[in-house]
């Protein structure tokens, strides 16, 4: 096996002062959980029907939450862009709408324009997943008018029309409760609004918070979507080191608590954008126990957190050297309450005090094109997202939400969904341990190492580039860097696989002192990537200028 990249070790967070959270004064009530979705709603009032009808997570949340202090304010965080963003006039208006009324309002087309009569998809039955399983698959359909027939909650004259941008009761009901069974918001006022995806979420969410000039704080290496995000609205980057275990603790809570606003030219930084788990690009997972420090320095210096989780689900079983995961056939699911106690806590589970905002997407466990997520975090902040939302992207597609709300709610369930996420959780392992298997396999120890990934989609290489043979005692000033690292991406094209370079994500531009390269291993077949990496393994070969593979193990011939 390779070496592990060169990274810190895991740094002594123990100068941190880190409480155990205390969720609830007084009796705690049980979690919420799959079990109490069916009695829960029974209790709540049914779903309206109308076109464009308002929906909160406040409406379809337990009790449990009830008693719990409620969220900080974030007045003195918010943008002046958000400060002067306001209700749309016309959404509002629906709040007089009724099952009798007849609106000459808004423009919303009649349904008898929509030249769609039904849409129907074949969707897995749970557990039955693979897809050599086909045959065991059930077909929905959704027609125009199923709600006027009593045949459903949510059909395509809701769909299809203009919605508010909080999203559909439909729909909502199901992430609300979703996100109580697995997050649990440790405090009392906690709203969810639905959004066009993560990418959307995360330009309105900084839009809220950032002025021209001010820095956002992330991980050295960064989700380049994030960055190329964040330049474009006048604001910086400050990068913070990183461990095995993701951004360092210690370096964050120095360089915040040393701040010179007249040496940065800017006022201390408070919005921190972080992937948590299987972050992108560097796959690195951070422990509770540095969740638990992120958070006490975000305590101690006000900061707002940005928990950006499209790979929450996929956490991995550790890689075994030579080991390749098996799903079994059929997919024997875990209890779901195992399954949800093996997950790393989130931040929005830790979150006392309403400073994170956190953004989950179905991009990454059910589609990308359906372009729908959700955003969870305090009231006040939610508010000011949906200003900004009901502006902008306004809500996720019409034909997604529909097909969300077949497959989520009328064929999965609470325990189908889960049970999902656990057979893409294993089916991702075993892609995993395939393609460090192959890099252990192909890649040249001389010059690649990495850690083997926890989670995510993304396998980090570092490739040393002393052993460049354009390299010298003087070393590499930073463009000699690039240079080597477009020569690579390049060799690398020519063999017929590509890779991401490493300083597309690089938090601050133009620093580099390392070469690294990002693989991915969700995207392609199991043999493609082996054939890919062994492609990689001649290429960096040839451009380090190292003999040819033997048989064996990548040693030299």
């Amino acid at each position: 096996m390779a070496p592990h990249a060169d990274v810190e070790p895991v740094t002594d967070t123990s100068s941190v002062v880190v409480p155990d959270p205390v969720l609830v004064k007084g009796e705690v009530s049980p979690r919420f959980s799959i079990d109490d979705v069916f009695p829960h709603r029974q209790q709540n009032p049914p779903l309206s029907t109308i076109v464009a009808s308002f929906s909160s997570a406040h409406m379809f949340k337990s009790k449990n939450s009830a008693n719990r202090p409620a969220a900080k304010r974030w007045d003195h965080r918010i943008s002046t862009e958000s400060k002067l963003r306001q209700a749309s006039s016309l959404k509002g208006a629906m709040k007089y709408f009724n099952k009798d009324t007849i609106s000459l309002c808004g423009g919303l087309p009649s349904p008898e324009y929509f030249p769609f009569h039904q849409v129907s998809a074949k969707t897995p039955v749970a557990p039955h997943f693979a897809q050599d399983q086909v045959s065991e698959a059930a077909t929905f359909s959704s027609g125009k008018y199923d709600t006027k027939t009593g045949d459903a909650m949510y059909d395509l004259h809701i769909a299809l029309n203009y919605g508010q941008s909080m999203g559909p009761g439909a729909l909502m009901r199901f992430v609300t409760e979703h996100t109580e069974i697995v997050h649990d918001p440790p405090y009392s006022d906690w709203d969810i609004c639905m959004t066009a995806g993560s990418t959307s979420a995360l330009d309105i969410s900084l839009r809220m918070f950032v002025e021209k000039g001010h820095y956002v704080i992330t991980e050295e290496y960064s989700f380049s979507s994030a960055i190329e995000t964040i330049l474009p609205m006048g604001a910086k980057l400050l990068g913070i080191k990183m461990d095995a275990d993701g951004m360092l603790p210690d370096h964050l809570d120095d360089l915040l608590s040393n701040w010179d606003p007249q040496e940065r030219q800017a006022p201390k930084p408070f919005v921190v954008y972080t992937v948590p788990t299987g972050q992108n690009p560097t796959a690195s997972t951070q422990s509770l126990q540095r969740r638990k420090a992120l958070y006490a320095v975000a305590e101690k210096h006000d900061l707002f957190i940005l928990e950006d989780e499209p790979y929450y689900f996929l956490q991995m079983d550790p890689y075994v050297q030579g080991h390749v995961h098996t799903t079994a056939r059929p997919f024997q699911p875990a209890p779901v309450k195992e399954f949800l106690q093996d997950l790393t806590p989130s931040y929005l589970s830790l979150d006392t005090s309403g400073r994170v905002l956190r953004l989950d997407s179905f991009s990454k466990i059910i589609a990308p094109g359906s372009r729908c997520g959700w955003v969870t975090g305090p009231s006040q902040v939610i508010e000011r997202f949906l200003r900004h939302s009901e502006v902008s992207a306004q809500t996720p597609s019409g034909f997604a939400l529909v097909t969300l709300y077949n497959l989520l709610e009328v064929n999965w369930g609470h325990k189908g969904f889960l049970e999902w996420l656990m057979y893409i959780r294993s089916e991702y392992t075993r892609r995993r341990d395939v393609i460090v298997n192959a890099c252990d396999r192909h890649l040249p120890s001389q010059v690649a190492s990495w850690t083997p990934p926890k989670a995510g989609m993304f396998h980090w290489i570092k490739l040393d580039v002393t052993k460049h043979p354009l390299y010298t005692e003087k070393g590499f000033t930073v463009d000699e860097i690039l240079d080597i690292e477009h020569r690579v991406f390049e060799t690398l094209a020519n063999q017929g696989t590509l890779c991401a370079k490493g300083s597309w994500f690089r938090a601050q531009r133009k620093t580099d002192t390392e070469l690294f390269i990002r693989l991915t291993f969700a995207a392609a077949s199991e043999e493609q990537m082996i054939q890919a990496v062994e492609k990689i393994g001649d290429g960096l070969r040839v451009e380090f200028g190292l003999p040819a593979q033997s048989a064996m193990n990548g040693h030299a011939k």
